[in-house]
């Protein structure tokens, strides 16, 4: 069947010759597309561009503030209090909403924008074959069966199918996970083949790293594999947070406590105190606005706010308010390895020649900090006989590679690398200069005369040099296997031997064992060549003497170990999920300490580490098992990921997702937090995670965490506070309705406690620290409601304190009128708040404790809210608008001394529970 452009089967192009796909798009290798069939194509497929969710406007940001229960029920009571004529009451409501609105708007705002300053703004340019001529052009403008130019630096425009490769290689790690450069070729490959393995093809998104090539479009814009990526995720629906439940779940509950205790009133005052229907209305809709907590809106976003911060300045832009606090929930870590756990840099680690002695070479990435050290530690470089000269000339001079130092004048002066070449070469480099070799006479200036680059044949790359002493040697890296080929000699500590089979054989073996151990083992040669030479061929290369092996790895991140181990403490757990070869991934897990014996060694009969191929084999239930014993996925496909992320959140785990690449994106969305790379990140992956780490340490997960679970506490303390505050007030209502008393508090005198009193308090409780043991503790469940009953004795006792003072104030003053009685009440109510606010800096902790002045804000609030409580009692405008009575300074400064009965009366509690352990 031949093959179209429009077929079912379009992207089977790496099963096809590639003089059938060009047949099929109807293109010319020769020539290209001439202009008029540019046209044609453009206004048939449109342009090279990816699907790209819509943009949230500013005023759309600002409409999702008012989806919140609490923010509904508020609204209701604006109405009510409207209504009722109560305008005092509806503004300071309407004022609350609408600081809520103007708080989660500024923070998602902001985010917005900082994750748009991230996103790279370089413009790429690709070149195209068109009408004979190169070409120009944006990726944008690139269209179905163009030919594309394929060079050293330049980034992918479309997916693509190699018709002519010149040593071409590129890096796919953003699309398939996989940290080695890709040799490509020309050659049909079987169909159906998995995305990574496709060698013959080119993809949007990824770049070339070495060689050159021409590559026929075969896809465009939504129809590249990173485009069918980023149309699913627009497809994606995505549930709920998990918070927001929460918070809905509160805020139901406290609606519910309102219009009960607004009942209770109207039933004392009708049906037991026989008030007309009208009077009593005005009372039990005054106890309904005063029972609502108008305030918790308010302060939720001011704690997220803070949270939010906090995580910004520890590196993690926080993308969806609510994500601050579900990061606190999580149980279990989604990470990929490339560029996330590793530095994504090859680093080369240890060296064996014929001396059978394994040194290791120290310092980590481009780094040129570092040494070769014997087995005893003793640094050793290249002055130190000749088999470590030797395997330093080679790795320092047999590539194309180049680090160089330079100043940056923007960092006060201090030198920075700079880099050019693939991965392996880089690490070789490093590895000679690491050597000192350049500080001995005839290395410090080395001649290239000739260079016979590495294919995917050959296995090999040879370099002819020459040093100052007019010493031609050709250098040659390559796979050992091939270089033990075509070695005679060996270079041993007593001189140049004949190759035996013992030394083979051992260095077989430790070829495998450097294996094993997930590391890149490369070969390493030399030859000297007669003196009139000035050109090499591959006919050149036989009868080498071997030098040595080296085994290089990607690297871990230095802070990620600790970092995994923070986690394990706090009850997370992390699991690798990468598109790596499994070996790799599972060193590298050993490493960082994902991998332990109890989860996934040999001893239970579970593998380490399982890949693709393990996974689709197996059912729902199957995986389950495994995923309970198994912390590393490898060679895994996108839909694998989003597999393994589903069934974690179906068996009740909370999941964050890390990843920066193209594949991560899907369960970036899917999972209950997505944290992108800043960095290294595609936009892709950035649009899809809630949170973007702008410096791509895993570390900062862990402090984001810690951040995430303060917030939770905070939004509990605060929750309390406010709680505790009006059913204080509603039964200091009701207590005084039962004794037959007026009105004890007005709802705009309530309001008064709740808005400024309490609010500056509760404000202030939302800066509370942590006191070091967030990460000793389990995760937050994720069925855990912010109000739960333990803390229900505690409210209760802090409520009948703060009743019983409020009541006593009250009869006292109330001889002399119910506006005086009115004015000890909110005296009392407010003062013991101010006092109950250091209770709950912590629930279980004393304050004395924890450090009293642990908190500034809470100090300065306290100073604050005793200055407006004298100011509505004590200012005449003020007092008038509220309807207070004159008292005396003595007598506010004795129910202001007696109110902090209730600081005693929490330390008392605090030390019960911790005696009894309840």
């Amino acid at each position: 069947m031949p093959y179209k452009a429009e077929d079912a089967k379009l992207y089977d192009a790496h099963a096809r010759a590639p003089q059938e796909v060009v047949e099929g798009l109807s293109a010319d290798i020769g020539k290209g597309l001439d202009d008029e069939e540019v046209k044609k194509r453009w206004a048939k497929h449109g342009p090279n561009k990816l699907p790209k969710k819509e943009e949230a406007s500013a005023f759309k940001i600002f409409i999702k503030q008012f989806k919140d229960f609490l923010i509904l029920i508020l609204f209701i009571a604006a109405g009510i209090a409207f209504m009722a004529d109560h305008l005092i009451d509806t503004y300071i409501i309407l004022a609350v909403i609408l600081f809520n609105a103007v708080m989660g708007f500024i923070q998602e705002y902001r985010a917005e924008q900082a994750v748009e300053a991230i996103k790279s703004m370089v413009k790429h340019e690709v070149t195209v074959l068109r009408h004979g001529e190169q070409v120009t052009l944006t990726p944008e403008q690139v269209v179905m069966g163009d030919v594309l130019l394929l060079k050293e630096g330049q980034s992918v425009a479309a997916d693509a199918r190699i018709i002519d490769t010149h040593n071409l290689r590129t890096n796919e790690s953003s699309l398939t996970g996989e940290s080695e450069p890709v040799v490509k070729k020309t050659e049909k490959i079987k169909e159906g083949t998995e995305l990574a393995d496709r060698k013959n093809m080119v993809w949007k998104g990824t770049s070339v790293v070495k060689g050159s090539g021409k590559a026929i479009v075969t896809a465009i814009g939504a129809k590249t594999e990173i485009g069918k990526i980023a149309k699913s995720l627009k497809e994606m629906e995505k549930t709920e947070s998990n918070f927001r439940k929460k918070t809905a779940k509160l805020a139901q509950k406290m609606a519910a406590l309102a219009i009960f205790t607004a009942s209770i009133v109207f039933i004392l005052g009708y049906f037991v105190r026989g008030f007309d229907f009208e009077q009593i209305l005005l009372v039990t809709i005054a106890t309904l606005v005063s029972s609502i907590p108008e305030g918790l809106p308010v302060v939720i976003s001011i704690v997220l706010a803070i949270g939010a911060n906090r995580m910004a300045k520890r590196n993690a832009i926080i993308r969806e308010f609510t994500a601050t606090e579900v990061l606190g929930s999580v149980s279990t870590i989604l990470t990929d390895k490339t560029g996330t756990i590793t530095q994504s840099v090859l680093t080369v680690k240890k060296m064996f020649g014929g001396d059978k002695k394994e040194r290791e070479i120290t310092g980590l990435g481009y780094s040129l900090d570092g040494a070769i050290q014997e087995n005893d530690s003793k640094v050793v470089t290249a002055r130190d006989g000749e088999i470590i000269l030797k395997n330093s000339l080679i790795a320092r001079f047999g590539n194309k590679a180049f680090i160089k130092k330079e100043t940056d004048e923007k960092s006060n002066g201090e030198e920075e690398l700079s880099v050019t070449g693939n991965p392996t070469e880089l690490a070789l480099q490093v590895l000679g200069r690491k050597s000192r070799i350049d500080e001995l006479e005839p290395y410090k200036f080395v001649e290239e005369l000739d260079d016979i680059p590495f294919n995917s044949e050959q296995k090999y790359r040879a370099k002819l040099v020459q040093t100052r002493e007019s010493e031609k040697i050709m250098l040659v890296t390559g796979a050992p296997e091939k270089l033990l080929d075509y070695s005679s000699e060996v270079l041993t500590d007593k001189g140049t031997e004949s190759m035996n089979r013992q030394l083979k054989e051992e260095i077989v073996r430790k070829n495998d064992e450097w294996a094993d151990d997930a590391m890149r083992v490369l070969g390493l040669a030399h030859k000297y060549m007669p003196e009139d030479t000035v050109e090499i061929s591959t006919y050149d290369v036989k009868d080498l003497i071997w030098t040595g092996i080296v085994g290089m790895i990607d690297p871990s991140r230095p802070e990620v170990k600790e970092a995994i181990a923070d986690c394990r403490r706090a009850g997370i757990r992390v699991i690798m999920v990468t598109g790596d070869h499994a070996k790799t991934a599972a060193a590298i897990a050993r490493d960082v300490g994902i991998l332990d014996e109890q989860r996934g060694g040999n001893n239970n009969g579970y593998p380490q580490a399982l890949t693709e191929s393990e996974i689709s084999k197996l059912g729902d239930d199957e995986l389950d098992d495994m995923i309970q014993h198994v912390s590393v996925f490898a060679r895994v496909s996108p839909s694998t990921k989003l597999r393994v992320a589903e069934r974690l959140q179906e068996s009740g785990e909370l999941i964050a997702m890390t990843g920066d690449g193209v594949n991560d994106a899907p369960a970036l969305k899917k999972a209950d937090v997505g944290i992108a790379m800043g960095q290294k990140g595609t936009d892709v992956a950035k649009d899809a995670a809630q949170i973007v780490l702008s410096d791509d340490n895993f570390a900062s997960i862990v402090k984001a965490i810690e951040e995430g679970r303060i917030v939770f506490k905070n939004v509990k303390i605060t929750s309390y506070f406010l709680l505790t505050t009006n059913f204080a007030a509603t039964s200091t209502l009701i207590a005084g309705l039962s004794l037959g008393f007026p009105v004890p508090l007005t709802a705009v005198q309530i309001l008064w406690v709740n808005m400024v009193t309490d609010g500056i308090m509760d404000v202030a409780l939302a800066t509370e620290p942590g006191h070091g043991e967030m990460m000793d503790r389990k995760p937050i469940k994720k069925n855990e409601h912010i109000l739960t009953w333990d803390v229900v004795p505690f409210l209760v006792i802090m409520a009948a304190l703060m009743v019983t003072l409020a009541i006593y104030a009250f009869s006292y003053f109330l001889p002399r009128g119910t506006e005086a009685a009115r004015a000890g009440a909110f005296v009392a109510v407010s003062s013991t708040q101010i006092f109950n606010a250091f209770n709950m800096r912590h629930l279980h902790k004393s304050v004395f404790s924890i450090g009293i002045g642990g908190n500034k804000w809470i100090n300065i609030a306290f100073i604050v809210s005793v200055i407006l409580q004298l100011a509505v009692i004590k200012i005449d405008w003020f007092r008038n608008i509220f309807g207070f009575g004159e008292i005396s300074y003595l007598e506010f400064a004795v129910i202001f001394l007696g109110s902090s009965m209730v600081l005693l009366g929490g330390e008392i509690y605090k030390k019960i529970r911790k005696t009894f352990g309840v």
